[in-house]
């Protein structure tokens, strides 16, 4: 979860859509086709037009996947896309987004290699889910399920990588009624999956939590932390300390620095284990922030992997970021949101800073800010590593045991945290 740009607080990736439909006098606006061409009536979408949709979204996301797996573009059949034709097909903007879009992953292939990574084979399906037609347009959301399995470069790589993500496609008709795919855009509030190609976009983001009442199981505790202050009216007003983590560098192999596994007392394989478990299938003990514009999960999501492998609570206001506890009914700013979270890290010394991404190894946690203006906006952890690769899962987008080359290889230009736990 992301923080909001309300001094120097949450900021968060969330993704919105939206449909209108223009009805002037009762009289429905019709395209502008050429003078003189015959105009079908609104066409409708029975069950058959929507398995094409879904057949079509799902060339279309296969085609992406494999232009991570194997040789480059010659030495692939041609795009599944483009055995659609007549009366559902790609549009011709789109064929060439999409065609754009897999010389970049053929690009990102040929990055991976370079880094000891390959694939030797991806699975693509996709489901569609509700189909929303007004006019001559019609919206439907599908959902995108990928495995990809490691080619043993290194040798002790996991077995798979995969991630699932949701996507809206429009559809548009043309003057015979003939849909064509003219838009895809991300439904989750995150775009963070291994075959996409844009980078995520960092807007405002509503405040999760409310502050605590006094019965609450989480309230205040009795007397306020150090870094509290009482007004004049004798309300407590937080001045929390927000330090600044200092960026760790992504080349490869990263300066020999081993993990002490015993020295915390921390069970670091129950996080990775509650990672890999939840990956996907959320824990109903915890609210998910993903999606419907509550920002993004992904920092809730590692602060539970956290929790789990020993943790604890430090019960205080939401908003005081020397605070950290989150259940089903409350969570505090640290708990969820990106830069609350390190500033929480680091305020109570759980965890120190690494020079290295590739230093990072099992619960350890990275940070990425991808617009490089100061504010993070994705939290990821590690749940394992192999011959100096550290792997990650994280939410939004669902992902386990991508690689930090891999994230590396995707967004060459953001800035990087590295927090050894």
């Amino acid at each position: 979860m992301k923080s909001r740009r309300i001094s120097r607080t949450r900021r968060r990736a969330t993704i919105f859509g939206a449909a209108t439909a223009s009805v002037i006098a009762g009289v429905a606006m019709l395209p502008n086709w050429s003078a003189g061409a015959a105009v079908t009536d609104d066409p409708t979408v029975d069950a058959k037009t929507k398995a094409t949709f879904q057949r079509l979204a799902d060339a279309v996301f296969t085609d992406r996947t494999e232009a991570l797996v194997g040789g480059g573009r010659k030495d692939r059949n041609k795009p599944r896309t483009d055995g659609f034709s007549g009366d559902v097909r790609l549009s011709s903007g789109t064929a060439r987004s999409q065609d754009a879009a897999l010389s970049k992953l053929d690009r990102r292939r040929g990055e991976l290699a370079k880094l000891g990574e390959k694939y030797s084979k991806g699975s693509t399906t996709v489901t569609l889910g509700a189909t929303n037609v007004k006019g001559r347009k019609a919206k439907a959301v599908v959902t995108e399920t990928t495995t990809l399995t490691y080619q043993k470069v290194r040798g002790s790589e996991p077995g798979t990588t995969g991630f699932q993500a949701r996507h809206e496609l429009t559809f548009t008709a043309d003057r015979r009624g003939d849909w064509q795919l003219t838009g895809i855009t991300p439904a989750d509030e995150d775009n963070l999956a291994v075959n996409q190609t844009a980078t995520p976009e960092s807007v405002p983001a509503p405040t999760p939590s409310a502050v605590p009442s006094a019965s609450a199981s989480t309230a205040p505790s009795a007397a306020p932390s150090a870094s509290a202050s009482a007004s004049a009216s004798g309300s407590v007003k937080v001045s929390t300390t927000t330090p600044a983590a200092p960026k760790a560098a992504t080349s490869f192999p990263g300066p020999a620095n081993p993990k002490d596994f015993t020295a915390s007392g921390l069970d670091y394989k129950a996080m990775a284990d509650y990672a890999k478990r939840y990956w996907s299938d959320y824990n109903p003990a915890y609210p998910n922030f993903n999606g419907a514009g509550a920002g993004g999960d992904c920092t809730n999501f590692v602060s539970q992997a956290l929790k789990e492998g020993g943790w604890k609570h430090v019960p205080g206001y939401v908003y005081d970021y020397t605070r950290w506890f989150g259940n089903a009914e409350i969570q505090s700013h640290s708990f969820i949101g990106v830069n609350e979270w390190s500033w929480f890290a680091q305020n109570s010394k759980r965890t120190t800073s690494l020079a290295n991404v590739y230093q990072m190894d099992v619960g350890d946690v990275l940070q990425v800010d991808f617009d490089k203006d100061g504010s993070k906006d994705h939290t990821m952890i590690v749940t394992s590593r192999s011959k100096g690769v550290p792997y990650l899962t994280y939410h939004s987008t669902n992902t386990y045991s991508r690689s930090v080359s891999s994230i590396i290889a995707s967004y060459p230009n953001a800035s990087y945290y590295a927090y050894r736990t």
